[in-house]
């Protein structure tokens, strides 16, 4: 049924030690991404093809894309490096993407350039963009051919522009390129957003910029850099926050910890959601102006099992879930897909796997749906505050009284 009231609640996340490992590999998906980066359409006679194209059209494993960001000296660049060997010794073919406008400063560009013409940081961030696009679309695909499990690491996204821009500017970049909504260039594109909080901001007397000379920032203007850059991803439904409320050492581990839940692989670290149940529906008009957020419609849709499950797994189910931005009129603004599979081992432990999808595999999934479970339809509220991750769920089918 339907209704204009809701039910509501808000979570956010915290971790767990967990002392019993997951034995299931993210190797085997029951559906298959479809699709071609190569700018032309899928091939009708696959017989046409090598293996390595046939792979890059119909991947045989999965690929996860996962961005890595945050301010200055935040650990980026060590967590990349602990990242590789960590996954590759696990059997996963991994490639790190450059930062794309790291790429235009070490070879030649100034940052006098943005001073020097008006109208130059949209150039520049156009470019930024194009180029980023290009090498995330050419590694991915280099990845998608070798038909093995790979994990593409993301040294910045394509949202993280928007830090560097005022939000006019934003907006005029991503009218000139038809962007009409930002969920395809954040939760359409990667499957997860780690960032790692900058230690100007809670471990002030590590802040150095000795190990990179593209940045430049004092600490005032790092902690400033941060606070936006995690303000572009809010909305994300894998947006991670590695702060330093530990020593260096731990935070790298956590971020490693993270990587190997996403994909699939034995970890000490159990997330979970803490809830909270709500008197009512949160007004946003009541919102504080420095606290920014995303207003999503979600439909979530069980699948009907078609596989036997391994001896080890105690219950598993799928499902399919369709997100639709909302603009500040209340309309819907784009959407982007996704598949989710989880399963519960006999060690008591929960694994995920979560892929992003096409709109045409959503709706051929839709029509295998387990059609004895209802569709389950909210209205989600994402937002941070005090470096925290915080997602409202209001419910309105198929009820809207409870939650």
């Amino acid at each position: 049924m339907s209704s204009s009231s809701s039910a509501a609640f808000v979570k956010f996340e915290r971790r767990e030690s967990k002392a019993h490992p997951s034995s299931f590999g993210a190797t085997a998906l029951s559906t298959r991404r479809l699709r071609s980066n190569s700018g032309g359409p899928i091939p009708q006679d696959l017989g046409e093809l090598s293996a390595a194209e046939v792979n890059s059209v119909a991947p045989p494993a999965p690929v996860y894309k996962i961005v890595l960001t945050g301010g200055p000296c935040g650990g980026k660049t060590t967590a990349l490096a602990r990242l590789s060997p960590y996954l590759r010794e696990r059997g996963f073919e991994v490639i790190a993407c450059p930062e794309a406008f790291s790429i235009l400063v070490s070879n030649g560009m100034s940052f006098d350039y943005f001073g020097a013409v008006e109208g130059m940081d949209i150039v520049v961030q156009d470019t930024v963009m194009d180029m980023q696009i290009g090498l995330e679309d050419g590694f991915e695909r280099v990845l998608r051919a070798r038909g093995k499990p790979a994990v593409l690491l993301c040294d910045r996204g394509l949202m993280d522009g928007s830090a560097y821009m005022a939000p006019e500017g934003w907006e005029r970049l991503l009218a000139k390129r038809d962007v009409r909504c930002v969920s395809e260039l954040r939760e359409g594109r990667y499957n997860a957003v780690f960032h790692l909080v900058t230690a100007a901001e809670g471990a002030e007397e590590f802040y150095t910029l000795e190990n990179n000379a593209v940045r430049t920032e004092p600490p005032a203007l790092a902690r400033e850099l941060d606070h936006k850059g995690r303000e572009a991803w809010v909305g994300h439904p894998n947006l991670r926050i590695f702060d330093n409320s530990t020593d260096f050492e731990r935070k790298m581990r956590r971020v490693v910890e993270e990587t190997a839940r996403l994909v699939g692989l034995p970890t000490q670290m159990q997330r979970v959601a803490t809830k909270f149940l709500l008197r009512k529906r949160p007004d946003l008009g009541a919102f504080p102006e420095d606290i920014r957020y995303r207003v999503f419609d979600v439909e979530k849709v069980y699948l009907n099992q078609d596989f036997i499950s391994p001896e080890n797994i105690i219950d598993e189910y799928t499902f399919i879930r369709k997100r639709s931005t909302l603009d500040g009129d209340g309309e819907t603004s784009g959407s982007v897909y996704g598949w989710t599979g989880v399963q519960k081992t006999r060690e008591g432990q929960t694994i995920e796997r979560k892929r992003i999808i096409t709109k045409r595999e959503y709706n051929s999934l839709f029509a295998n749906r387990d059609r004895s479970r209802h569709i389950v339809r909210q209205q989600r509220i994402s937002f941070l505050w005090n470096i925290q991750s915080f997602v409202v769920h209001a419910y309105q089918e198929p009820v809207a009284d409870i939650c």
